[in-house]
């Protein structure tokens, strides 16, 4: 495994901001780590970047103790925080250059990583000459430059604009080819486009984790059905395969079923036994947004 972190704890005084977190992600995977604010992400990210420790629990990177060895995880751990710490008035070469001497690693490394990271059309230029996508992208060439197995990354599109945003996800996925990548971010689409996996928290406690592939075929589906008449819900609760039925206001229900057979003609029939008219029928997926919004509501 990239990253182990078994029944991890960490309090804040009387605050439990981590509350017995335990997560696997194989080496290769693109994983999501989903959250509302104060749900323990950041917290969670610090510790795997050593930056903070447990209270209690346990924890690895490429199977080095977060604790223990905590000078190997940092070798093996490239980090871009959510708020990219940059010198505006250094160059981009020289930037890289003074974080490799920080690295001990070869300067050889820095035209690697410009070119992995498309900055060559601005790598002559000042950073604080550069668009936010661009200084993105210095973010992650420092944090390439050691050639880390492991890359941790906090909100790395915010505030790009979509053509940047289309590059940095490109970048991302490009990159995770060859390493495992944990991706922090509030953007439920940033995830679906790049990750195979996500992981959700809410109050300190891990509450999902869903692969990508397995949350879009999953055996469920969504009907919005809105009725001419007002119709007890202990009633559309007796339909076959239903888990939860919502009234969303007025004659318009939610139904949710376990199964993937479409259930649109087995409400039609309903309407139709119980002198009903179906004003709008309609099939929803269950997609990443319902999962959160069902996780953290």
């Amino acid at each position: 495994m990239s990253i182990t972190v078994k029944n991890i704890v960490k309090m804040f005084g009387s605050q439990k901001a981590l509350n017995s977190v335990s997560f696997d992600i194989k080496k290769g995977e693109i994983v999501g780590f989903l959250g509302p604010n104060g749900a323990g992400k950041s917290t969670m990210m610090k510790i795997l970047t050593t930056y903070s420790k447990a209270d209690s629990g346990e924890g690895a990177v490429n199977s080095f103790d977060l604790i223990t060895e905590s000078a190997q995880v940092k070798k093996r751990i490239g980090y871009l925080p959510e708020h990219n710490p940059l010198y505006p008035e250094m160059y981009v070469r020289e930037y890289l250059a003074f974080n490799a001497g920080l690295y001990k690693v070869s300067q050889d490394r820095i035209p690697i990583v410009i070119e992995q990271t498309g900055l060559g059309p601005e790598a002559h230029k000042k950073i604080g000459q550069l668009s936010k996508g661009y200084r993105q992208r210095v973010g992650l060439a420092a944090a390439l430059l050691h050639d880390p197995e492991v890359l941790i990354l906090d909100e790395p599109t915010t505030g790009l604009d979509p053509n940047q945003l289309l590059e940095i996800r490109r970048l991302i996925r490009e990159i995770g080819r060859k390493k495992t990548i944990l991706l922090s971010t509030h953007i439920m689409k940033e995830v679906e486009a790049v990750c195979d996996r996500v992981l959700i928290m809410n109050k300190g406690e891990l509450v999902a984790d869903k692969k990508l592939a397995d949350l879009r075929e999953e055996g469920e589906q969504i009907i919005e059905v809105e009725f001419d008449y007002r119709v007890e819900e202990v009633l559309l609760k007796k339909l076959p395969h239903v888990s939860t039925v919502k009234n969303l206001g007025g004659f318009l229900y939610e139904i949710s079923f376990t199964t993937t057979t479409d259930m649109r003609p087995v409400i039609f029939d309903f309407a139709h036994d119980n002198k009903l008219k179906t004003l709008q029928l309609s099939r929803k997926n269950r997609n990443l947004e319902s999962l959160f919004t069902e996780m953290t509501s």
